[in-house]
């Protein structure tokens, strides 16, 4: 009983102790300065309105920004249907994500440096002196003895100068950069799909308009041997006739090339082998809906490249903070105690206890410019973000630029072709009529086939660039991302550590 008080009045000393003590280091620690430049949001170049805008409109409904699943607004079910498998089987995304844990647990390994460092080290022996150990005649020769021990050791950084805070906010920054970097991924992997979709769509709108061509020039070819066996026209004409139905045959054979690759592109983003996916044939018909863009200022808050690059720009702020750190003195504490006795009946009664306490001070006397070298090599880091911020930012603008520019051209292009479209096919009817008339030969009738085949073509194209640049457009408005979904605390919790997890 007289044991078990002694323990018990040992552990309630040291429990005071502890308290005591760690109440004393949070105090030295938070009640320190912060050395180094506090971070502010350097200015970036944002026009008051976008150049190509003009008077483009959001679609109805009018929407200030897109939804999270834009692709929704292109109103087709086997679209949707893909995007939906890229959250749960892309690859890139599934990395990335690991990328963004990675970093989590690296921003939790130095928020560690906040609180003491306590380690035990139990150990027992049992040791003999020599009887001739110097000195002679020493009460402690040739004796024999257990020995039981233990420890606890406490040592601790005090954050006088906040180069703990410094480097935790430096961190804390780096992984919400790289929170922005799996929503840049995760809007990347879906406009791929997007993009590579249509662009198989617009294959198969080509090869569709191809294999009704051949049959209408199978038509011409069968006229024109009946012509030939009534004596009416050369045989020059049907071999015209079938060297034209050859060579559209052909261009709709060739269009197989492309649209199998990009179907193997689609397979590999929602993380199946190309052998096992198959992506139906699904010509285009509806021009692309209408995007809400927004004014640019809302831009540097809607692109998570563009908030990437803001947060490191501000943990190589904080790296500056580090550097200034070194030039003060580094104040360290350490506490041991314990418990000893050489035998293990009396280990655990109080007279066993013992501790020591101890401070030191470690101050950089002389480095022949090294602390000034890694305080330059931090500011000069920091410029550098700052211009990669800025840059980042006019390329952003350009990319909403561009797409604008072209969406805008190609409608007018559209417009213009589908009356080049409407003119050709007039002039192959008319053609036709004149050439089973026998008012001109059939080489006016292969000129206007030609003409009105690549006028449709080309009329196609259009439309699948329209719809490309349509979800280019997207992707560089920032797909309806917004920054405030960023974590604020991703050490401990935050939207994307609970509902972005890949299966």
């Amino acid at each position: 009983m007289k044991t078990m008080q002694n323990m018990f009045s040992f552990c309630n000393m040291w429990q005071r102790y502890w308290a005591t003590g760690l109440l004393a280091l949070g105090v030295l620690s938070f009640g320190g300065c912060v050395v180094g430049p506090n971070y502010h949001l350097p200015p970036a170049p944002t026009p008051p309105t976008y150049k190509e805008g003009g008077d483009w409109k959001a679609a109805d409904p009018s929407d200030e920004k897109l939804a999270g699943k834009w692709w929704e607004i292109f109103q087709d079910p086997q679209l949707n249907a893909l995007e939906e498998q890229i959250d749960v089987s892309n690859q890139n995304l599934k990395a990335a994500f690991a990328q963004y844990q990675q970093s989590r647990a690296v921003l939790r390994q130095y928020r560690a440096d906040y609180y003491p460092t306590v380690t035990a080290a139990p150990s027992a022996g049992r040791t003999r002196y020599s009887n001739n150990r110097p000195p002679q005649n020493s009460s402690f020769n040739g004796i024999t003895f257990n020995d039981f021990v233990l420890p606890l050791e406490l040592s601790y950084e005090v954050d006088l100068w906040g180069r703990i805070r410094r480097t935790v906010e430096s961190y804390r920054d780096q992984a919400q950069a790289s929170a922005a970097d799996l929503a840049a991924v995760n809007l990347s992997m879906h406009a791929d799909l997007a993009f590579d979709y249509f662009a198989a769509r617009s294959l198969d709108a080509e090869e569709k308009l191809l294999q009704d061509t051949v049959v209408q020039y199978e038509n011409a070819l069968n006229l024109n041997e009946a012509l030939y066996q009534g004596g009416l026209v050369s045989e020059v004409f049907v071999q015209e006739a079938k060297t034209q139905l050859e060579t559209t045959r052909a261009q709709a054979i060739d269009v197989g090339v492309a649209r199998a690759q990009f179907e193997h592109a689609v397979a590999v983003l929602v993380g199946k082998p190309p052998a096992e996916f198959t992506l139906p044939p699904l010509p285009l018909t509806a021009p692309p809906p209408r995007i809400p863009v927004g004014l640019p200022s809302a831009l540097l808050e809607r692109r998570p490249d563009i908030a990437g690059a803001e947060r490191r720009m501000a943990s190589a702020n904080a790296q500056i903070g580090v550097a200034k750190a070194a030039y003060y003195p580094s104040i360290g504490l350490t506490a041991s105690g314990g418990l000893e006795s050489g035998s293990l009946t009396s280990l655990l009664q109080g007279p066993s206890g013992w501790w020591s306490v101890g401070a030191s001070a470690l101050q950089t006397v002389f480095d022949a410019g090294r602390r000034r070298a890694v305080s330059d090599q931090a500011i000069q880091g920091y410029d550098s973000s700052v211009a990669s911020y800025r840059q980042t930012v006019l390329s952003a603008f350009q990319q909403v630029e561009d797409n604008l520019a072209a969406l805008r051209i190609l409608e007018e292009e559209a417009r213009v072709q589908g009356a080049a479209v409407q003119a050709s096919q007039s002039s192959l009817d008319l053609s036709l009529i004149r050439y089973k008339g026998g008012v001109t030969s059939y080489l006016e009738v292969t000129t206007a086939q030609s003409a009105a085949l690549g006028n449709q073509v080309t009329a196609v194209n259009i439309l699948g660039r329209r719809l490309a640049n349509t979800v280019l457009l997207i992707q560089a408005l920032g797909g309806g991302w917004d920054r405030s979904n960023l974590p604020e605390r991703p050490e401990c919790c935050g939207k994307l550590a609970s509902n972005m997890s890949p299966n």
